[in-house]
Order: C-alpha cells, then sequence, then structure tokens
C-alpha cells in the first residue's frame, strides 16, 4: 500500500496492511531539521512585485519542503500549510508540484473549517455578549461562513488534486467545551454537519480536530459524521481505549500520544505512552498513530525521533 492508502483505509476503519500510518496536523521544526523556515513563518511583502518565475519557485519550495518532512518522518498525509497571503491559485500550483514531485504517495488536505472555535482572549466576551443578545445574527452569521467555505471546497473540488480538509476549529479547554452541550447544539453542530456533508459530497475525507476536553460533546461531533477525530487530547482527559470502545466502530481516531510528555517526560515515560497509544488504537484498524497536538516550535526533535522509534518497530499489524 502506498502511504496515502494506508491513510484513507484507516479512514474507512479498515486495517491498513503493515505500519499503522502516522499524521502530524503541523510539523514546525523545519529550521532545527532542515535549516529551511516553515511556511507559515514566511512573509513575502513583494509578492506582487515578483515575476511569476520567482513565485514559481517559491510555490516549488514550499511543496518541496512538505513533501521533505514526509518522506523524512514517514507521515502518510499532510495538512497543506500555505504561507500567509497566498491566494487559492497559489495554493493549487503549489499543491501540483507536491503531485509532480511524489505522485500519489501521501494523503493530501486543507484547512477547511468554518464553523465557530473557542474565542480567544480578547473576543472572549463579545461572543458571549453576542450569543445572549444576538443569538439569531449568530446563527445567520454561522451560516454564511458555511456558505462560503462549500463554495470554496466546490472550486477547490475541481483541482483534483486534494484528497481532503482537516477541520481545525477547536471547542475545548481542558476541562470542558467553551459552550455547554445544548448551547453546542445549538450554535455549533448544525454547521459542522452541513459542512462535513457538503464535503463528502464533493468526494473529499473530512477530519474534525479538536483539543482539549470533548467527551461532554462526544456525541455530537459523531454527529456530524466525519471520517475521523484528531487529536484525543489526554490533557484534556480523553482516554483512547475509552473513545475507541465508545465510538471506533463509527469513526477513524487519530492521535493520542500525550505531547506534555514528549515536551517534559523522560524517555522511559514516552516509551510507555507511545506504547499505550498503539495499543489501545490498533486493535481492530481505524486508527492514525500521532501526538495529541502537533510537533510544535520548542519541542525536542530528539523527542520526536523517539516516538517514531517504537512506532516503527511495534506499529506493525500482524
Amino acid at each position: 500500500m502506498t502511504q496515502r492508502e494506508s491513510f484513507i483505509a484507516a479512514l474507512e476503519r479498515r486495517k491498513p496492511v503493515g505500519r499503522v500510518p502516522h499524521f502530524e496536523l503541523e510539523f514546525f521544526l523545519t529550521m532545527e531539521a532542515f535549516g529551511r523556515i516553515h511556511p507559515s513563518q514566511r512573509r513575502y511583502g513583494q509578492w506582487d512585485q515578483m515575476s511569476e518565475s520567482e513565485r514559481t519557485l517559491h510555490r516549488h519550495d514550499v511543496a518541496e519542503l512538505t513533501v521533505k518532512v514526509a518522506e523524512t518522518y514517514d507521515q502518510a498525509g499532510f495538512l497543506y500549510h500555505p504561507p500567509f497571503g497566498w491566494t487559492d491559485d497559489d495554493i493549487r500550483l503549489s499543491i501540483d508540484h507536491v503531485r509532480a514531485i511524489s505522485g500519489m504517495e501521501y494523503f493530501v488536505s486543507l484547512h477547511g473549517d468554518a464553523t465557530y472555535s473557542l474565542p480567544n482572549g480578547d473576543e472572549m466576551m463579545e461572543f458571549v455578549v453576542r450569543i445572549a443578545d444576538t443569538p439569531e445574527a449568530v446563527k445567520d452569521e454561522a451560516q454564511r461562513r458555511v456558505d462560503l467555505a462549500l463554495e470554496r471546497g466546490r472550486r477547490i473540488s475541481e483541482w483534483g488534486t486534494l484528497d481532503g480538509f482537516i477541520l481545525c476549529a477547536d471547542y475545548c479547554f481542558n476541562d470542558n467545551p467553551f459552550l455547554s452541550p445544548p448551547m453546542f447544539d445549538e450554535f455549533i453542530t448544525p454547521y459542522l454537519s452541513q459542512l462535513v456533508t457538503g464535503y463528502k459530497q464533493m468526494g473529499f475525507y473530512v477530519v474534525k480536530h479538536t483539543d482539549g476536553n470533548i467527551m461532554p460533546i462526544l456525541d455530537s461531533l459523531i454527529a456530524a459524521e466525519p471520517h475521523a477525530l484528531h487529536s484525543l487530547d489526554p490533557q484534556g482527559g480523553v482516554d483512547l481505549a475509552t473513545v475507541k470502545k465508545m465510538i471506533g466502530d463509527r469513526v477513524c481516531l487519530i492521535g493520542n500520544v500525550n505531547c506534555a510528555l514528549l515536551q517534559t517526560g523522560t524517555r522511559d515515560e514516552v516509551i510507555a505512552d507511545v506504547r499505550r497509544t498503539l495499543r489501545d488504537g490498533m486493535a481492530g484498524g481505524g486508527y492514525i498513530f500521532g501526538t495529541s497536538n502537533c510537533i510544535y516550535t520548542g519541542m525536542s526533535l530528539d523527542r520526536y525521533k523517539l516516538m517514531l522509534s517504537v512506532w516503527r518497530e511495534e506499529g506493525v499489524y500482524p
């Protein structure tokens, strides 16, 4: 199986041949690993002044770095992260180059969420007031956002190079969701369901990401029928074995290796946690291996390599 075929098998809740596929939402250590700036940290202030040949070189460089990360760390798929300010045409041309240099080896996805996420500290009170005072206006905006996202999805479906969307709106703190379950079902669930259904009708696979304690809203997330849930955050009290037993027959599960242990735990703690994750996730298929967030700036690259060494040896289906 190609890496992409293995990834899709897991998304379809099948058991891949050989090693359980590996995915990370982001890999930010490109400077440490390769001496190259991560695409999200690039700013092209003179983009409009560049010749088309210069732009092509930049698009190709991002594509080649993305593939290099996947090749080096055996990632079966990736979230393609374009630099700030690129248009969809720039993204399309860069992903064309991804396919030109790697064929259909990898599962390629883009951000595609349009639902409300947990607001930041500067916006939180304003959002709460809007929900309390003008709930219908909040819902009208939610619908407009979904409609625009699906319109974009239809355009992207014509590219023929993208496999799916990762929906990256975060809903939860470590202790609880930001919205109560009834409010979540009022302001999020209907629009998430529309978004997932629309993308699936276009032929895309859909992965729903959210950190934190998803357990109070787990039924609502599953009701939207994404192909997979990411990141199954142990720092938010999400137990992979429990979730696998509850919903593993309905959705693929992705992640759950404890990022906090990768950051501050001992080598033995990291090894034990990776083994726990593989044991709890792999049974019966429908699981993609990865961390409970991403490979973020400041994480030790050696710890990521340690995590992968255990996975390479023990994350193999008999």
